[in-house]
């Protein structure tokens, strides 16, 4: 019979986390919550004989840190910001704590790496999916607000929630670019600077069904005899989420190439500089 992973995480694996928050917990029963997933919980009760008479998965901490996280980066941007108004405060903050952004902020703590699932889960790709890392990255922040309160967290979202991604939204706010819908900005860039418009063409994917990456290219659309010229290639877990990537890269480099050139109808990148990145 093949053996489970221990319902809690060893001492040193939780020691390699706590240096990753940058936070050593006093209570670090707090983080064995924080990691431990609802079929897990489950399972433990079950096994048990029973239902347990309170819940034991993470989805409470989960609940606190989502509305920690909020105050947090919002106050940073307040502080941070003082030309925004209130429009300009939500649409940012509303980035920065995104589903998205926040499952990039837990893989790049290696979060998943320490979650605690069922047997039934160990082999599905649950501790890949964006959904269960930025859940539990919130489960977390919740943890660390309750043992430490608000200047942890307040540590660790200025250094891995806001830093670069927040100077880029920063920077796409001050440009014009609609936050988020990089596809929609890209387009109203090619169609003021008179470039034309963007066609997006699925290059390949690979992965297992429940890892799927897929690689789509964007292209300025065909002309009468002439070929679109490539603008960028991006990569996402679905079709959508890679268009936009491949957005996101093509008016990051067409705003750059304009400030560069001073025109930005000059922008294009060429053939030979597409690459998988």
């Amino acid at each position: 019979m093949k053996s489970r992973k221990p319902a809690r995480q060893s001492e040193e694996d939780l020691a390699t986390l706590q240096a990753g928050l940058g936070h050593r917990f006093a209570r670090p029963e707090l983080l064995q919550r924080a990691l431990t997933h609802r079929s897990l919980a489950n399972e433990l009760a079950i096994e048990a004989g029973g239902p347990q008479p309170r819940p034991t998965d993470n989805e409470r901490l989960e609940f606190l840190g989502d509305a920690v996280l909020g105050l947090v980066v919002a106050e940073s941007l307040f502080q941070l910001h003082p030309e925004w108004q209130e429009g300009e405060l939500t649409r940012v903050r509303a980035q920065l704590v995104s589903r998205q952004h926040m499952a990039e902020v837990a893989e790049s703590i290696q979060l998943g790496a320490h979650l605690l699932l069922s047997r039934g889960e160990e082999n599905s790709g649950l501790r890949r999916t964006a959904t269960v890392l930025s859940n539990t990255m919130e489960a977390v922040l919740g943890a660390l607000f309750l043992d430490g309160g608000l200047e942890p967290v307040q540590a660790f979202a200025r250094r891995y929630v806001m830093g670069k991604a927040a100077e880029q939204l920063a920077e796409e706010l001050r440009s014009g670019a609609a936050l988020g819908n990089y596809k929609s900005a890209l387009q109203e860039h090619l169609q003021g600077t008179r470039m034309g418009a963007p066609v997006y063409r699925l290059r390949g994917e690979s992965g297992p069904d429940h890892r799927k990456r897929f690689l789509v290219e964007v292209r300025l659309k065909p002309g009468e005899g002439e070929p679109g010229k490539a603008l960028a290639r991006g990569a996402g877990s679905t079709k959508k989420h890679a268009e936009q990537d491949a957005a996101r890269r093509a008016l990051q480099r067409l705003m750059a190439a304009a400030g560069k050139n001073g025109e930005a109808a000059e922008a294009g990148v060429g053939e030979e500089e597409i690459r998988d990145e």
